[in-house]
């Protein structure tokens, strides 16, 4: 997606918007670790919480995996119950509740908890859990919980929220931006989780968005699905897609402009900042991928169509191999030459050009689907950078799209060995 309008970049998060509070707390869903078992020392908020001080229009994208996690099938049921429209959200972390026969029992349980306390109706209620799937989620936490989460709700809880949904992230991750419509400042704002278990279709980890633009809940579904598809549905770190991804956006109108209903030019606006911001969260997660040195951000461009580019990209940010190549800081393009190769997509091969960037300079490693003569050295300069680069030229025409990941690390596999521990 081009970018052609300016942003004001704000702090905020999911709070940025006019009219959402947030909060974090720590509940005990999971007990803390033997060595820590001191009252006075902190433990990581595992249950957070989005309310709008008005009701919303709502739209979500959900895990394409067919093993759903209960809170999935409990949040479809309710946005069916009201027309998409919700109020607000409850999330956990530290377990997934997925895959057990009562789980659709306490996902509900979670809603009417939050609906008690906030003197709403349940199903005005998003649900969602993240954390180890298989095990029985422990509801009495939750309701101990739910008291001080919604008494410490407040117009900066973003910072609390954004740390309770994290599991084996290691940098809380939260964008927002304002941009104009019918003269109105409007406001986008989102929060993400997620560092494994990240290859999506159709949604990817937990995102919750607000904004407090006025629009029609088809049309923010539209928006939503549009962009999921060039950013979210664009980042693998590892090939798994997880049974609890879901995306939630939430537009309570506050800013004051007249209500979108249709595609029009503060519609356009919407999508690109929309974009924006889950552009930036889509970077953040393929950097904190579980055990991650490097982001690699693969741009494909000179294509017949975005769907091509979109393939091409995404085959080679998910490349293992590859991976493995950037962990190691060599300049293997054969990898990438191989992922272009395989990717679904009709174009000819013998026309593809291949660089490899980073702020430390740019080499050309491929040309016509051929290697061609480069310093060893300078590449090796490039590839030390934190953010790699690599941009595939099909040379067939003028469409581009963008797909993240990142590198291949032992400490991925030390860390998903003892995962339930």
């Amino acid at each position: 997606m081009e970018i052609n309008m300016d942003f004001k970049t704000v702090d905020g998060g999911v709070c940025a918007p006019k009219g959402f509070k947030a909060n974090g707390v720590y509940c005990g869903i999971k007990k803390p670790s033997v060595d820590n078992q001191n009252p006075a020392v902190p433990h990581k908020n595992d249950l957070g919480m989005i309310v709008s001080d008005a009701d919303c229009a709502c739209a979500a994208v959900y895990t394409t995996n067919k093993v759903k996690g209960a809170p999935i099938i409990v949040t479809k049921s309710n946005l069916e119950k009201t027309e998409n429209h919700a109020k607000a959200v409850i999330v956990n972390s530290k377990n997934a509740n997925t895959c057990n026969a009562d789980g659709e029992e306490k996902a509900r349980k979670m809603c009417e908890l939050a609906a008690n306390e906030l003197g709403i109706r349940p199903e005005e209620v998003i649900v969602a859990s993240t954390g180890v799937i298989g095990q029985v989620l422990p509801i009495e936490p939750i309701e101990n919980g739910i008291k001080p989460l919604v008494s410490g709700l407040s117009y900066t809880g973003n910072e609390a929220a954004a740390t309770a949904i994290m599991t084996t992230d290691t940098v809380k991750k939260e964008y927002a931006v304002q941009f104009e419509a019918d003269g109105k400042t409007c406001t986008v704002g989102g929060m993400a989780k997620g560092s494994g278990m990240i290859h999506p279709n159709m949604a990817t980890t937990l995102n919750f968005i607000t904004t407090d633009l006025c629009i029609s809940a088809e049309m923010l579904q539209a928006a939503l699905e549009e962009i999921v598809k060039i950013t979210y549905n664009c980042l693998s770190i590892d090939g798994d897609t997880s049974t609890n991804d879901m995306v939630s956006l939430m537009a309570n109108g506050l800013a004051g402009n007249q209500e979108i209903t249709a595609e029009c030019e503060d519609y356009e606006n919407f999508k690109t900042a929309l974009y924006e911001v889950m552009m930036h969260l889509t970077r953040m997660l393929a950097k904190d991928g579980e055990g991650a040195t490097k982001l690699i951000e693969c741009e494909c461009k000179g294509c017949p169509d975005t769907d091509t580019a979109i393939t091409v990209a995404k085959s080679v940010a998910g490349s293992t191999l590859f991976k493995c190549a950037v962990f190691g800081e060599d300049a293997n393009w054969g990898r990438i030459l191989c992922a272009v190769g395989y990717a679904p997509a009709a174009f000819d091969i013998n026309k593809v050009d291949v660089d490899i960037k980073s702020e430390y300079g740019e080499i050309a490693v491929c040309r016509n689907g051929a290697g061609v003569a480069f310093s060893e050295e300078k590449a090796a300069e490039v590839l030390k950078s934190d953010e790699i680069g690599v941009v595939i030229d099909l040379n067939a025409g003028s469409s581009s799209a963008k797909a993240w990941g990142c590198d291949l690390t032992y400490d991925y596999v030390k860390i998903n060995g003892d995962y339930r521990t």
